[in-house]
């Protein structure tokens, strides 16, 4: 997927009619929508496809945490996020021809809708397609979210031109208030992912192998409210602190631009030039 371009005016009609509507309005979804099930996805994965309106693809995969009150990160993304992000590229060039998926984490331990995915899109399909997330609301109080289930999908379920071609890595930010937990069950692998591993597989591990295809971030929001030793031995300068989750768009479109500079020398450090972007 990942065909049109994105229209600013179609943009523009969008954000002023949702800009005073609920949470509760835009998200409607009372349960996981087949179409965004990632054990249900067509040929197993999601794809990110080079076309003629889209020669030169840069696959972005944004997934919001929805457990409890992060409902709100998917809120900001639809409601503004999205427009920066998009807007923002299209205007500066940090990268070509973006292809977005949006996807919603929550906690495979306990959630009935732990990842849910969009298709890559191009245009406004993406913004009819995110409000389709159900909002579950859910989580354990169990010291951690699956944000290794983003991983995972990103390396096992996606097949992206530009990387396949070797032309270049994607982008895959999670979003999110807690540590990530330390495995993703094989039982989960299996219900989540319809996929059979042979073992448990560890955040590192597969981190790891994202990695090679995906420049990884994450977006801690309201930082403090937990522990991050879990989040800098995995990610170091690649955890940004979000003290404004209405800023979501803003820091995304900062660290694609941040990142993209620091590929040639001489480099200030990736948070440095992050903050001296956005803050």
């Amino acid at each position: 997927m990942g065909h049109g371009n994105w229209n600013a005016s179609d943009w523009d009609r969008h954000a002023r009619h949702s800009a005073h509507r609920s949470r509760a309005e835009i998200f409607g979804a009372r349960r996981l929508d087949p179409a965004l099930d990632p054990a249900r996805l067509t040929r197993g994965v999601r794809e990110s496809v080079d076309s003629a309106e889209n020669p030169l693809s840069t696959p972005i995969i944004v997934t919001c945490d929805v457990t409890g009150s992060m409902g709100v990160t998917a809120e900001v993304i639809v409601k503004h996020g999205l427009g920066v992000i998009m807007g923002g590229i299209y205007d500066r060039r940090p990268v070509t021809d973006p292809h977005i998926l949006i996807g919603a984490t929550g906690d495979v331990f306990c959630d009935a809708a732990p990842l849910q995915v969009t298709q890559f899109e191009a245009d406004m399909r993406l913004v009819e397609q995110t409000q389709r997330l159900f909002l579950e609301g859910g989580g354990g109080g169990n010291g951690g979210e699956s944000y290794n289930a983003a991983w995972y999908f990103a390396a096992a379920h996606v097949r992206a031109d530009a990387i396949r071609t070797g032309r270049r890595k994607g982008y895959l930010f999670t979003i999110g208030d807690e540590p990530p937990h330390e495995v993703l069950p094989r039982a989960a692998i299996r219900r989540v992912f319809g996929d059979e591993a042979t073992r448990d597989l560890t955040s590192r591990e597969i981190l790891a192998r994202t990695q090679r295809d995906w420049d990884v971030f994450h977006l801690l929001v309201n930082p403090g409210s937990y522990p991050t030793d879990r989040w800098d031995a995995l990610l170091g300068e690649r955890l940004i602190r979000v003290p404004d989750v209405e800023r979501l768009g803003e820091i995304v479109l900062a660290t694609i631009e941040a990142n993209e500079a620091l590929r040639a020398p001489p480099t200030r450090g990736l948070l440095p030039a992050i903050r001296s972007t956005w803050l």
